[in-house]
């Protein structure tokens, strides 16, 4: 494995062109670049000359350097990494992870209702077991459900029935282990950041055999 420092190098010369062809370059112009000393930027031009990673031709005042095939190829390599990392092309996977805890047992009230029982079936391609599996997230796990609240959510629209009206809702796709799940977040306001409701085409605790305080991943992505 390259070391960081002369990856840092590589991608500077890269940069400026190296990959199509010998650019010009100095250790004084290296350095500054990478803002290192003339003797550093030197070291790092050697050990990537000694890996193969790059071909040097020194003159009087410099030196005309031109990434090769090996040098492209940990380019390439480093670039798919840092795409898995940010999952290009909208497929992110996110992982929260909480503590199962007791309801009020609002959710399988409201899982039954028919309005919100089709809504959820079309959303996530499955009819919700009537009631929800409460996880309390750890602070950890606050920075990713910020994250997965900017990503496309479904819309469940509110209804009014028996003289009740009912809010909206939204939902997204999750899985728990290889459960295929819902996460559903009330319309109201003030809904606790910390605190996720799942459902699922099961009941979650019997499947699961989970009780409250038991730890519980839930994945978001495809």
């Amino acid at each position: 494995m390259i070391p960081a420092e002369d990856l840092q190098c590589l991608k500077g010369i890269a940069l400026r062109g190296g990959c199509r062809g010998p650019i010009f370059v100095s250790t004084q112009s290296i350095g500054e670049m990478l803002g290192i000393s003339q003797q550093t930027a030197s070291r790092r031009l050697k050990s990537l000359e000694s890996a193969g990673l790059i071909t040097r031709n020194l003159a009087a005042d410099g030196q005309h350097v031109t990434v090769t095939k090996a040098g492209e190829d940990v380019l390439i390599r480093e670039h798919q990494e840092y795409c898995r990392i940010f999952s290009e092309g909208g497929k992110n996977q996110y992982l929260l992870s909480g503590a199962v805890v007791s309801g009020i047992g609002e959710g399988k009230y409201y899982m039954s209702l028919g309005p919100y029982k089709e809504q959820f079936t079309a959303a996530l391609g499955f009819e919700p077991y009537p009631g929800t599996l409460n996880i309390r997230l750890v602070p950890s796990s606050l920075a990713i459900r910020k994250k997965i609240d900017a990503l496309d959510w479904t819309r469940i629209k509110g209804f009014s029935t028996d003289g009740r009206t009912f809010g909206d809702a939204r939902c997204i796709p999750c899985r728990i282990g290889t459960i295929k799940c819902g996460i559903v977040v009330p319309g109201r306001t003030h809904y606790p950041d910390d605190l996720i409701e799942v459902i699922a085409p099961v009941a979650l605790r019997r499947r699961l055999g989970v009780e409250d305080n038991d730890s519980i991943n839930v994945e978001v992505g495809p």
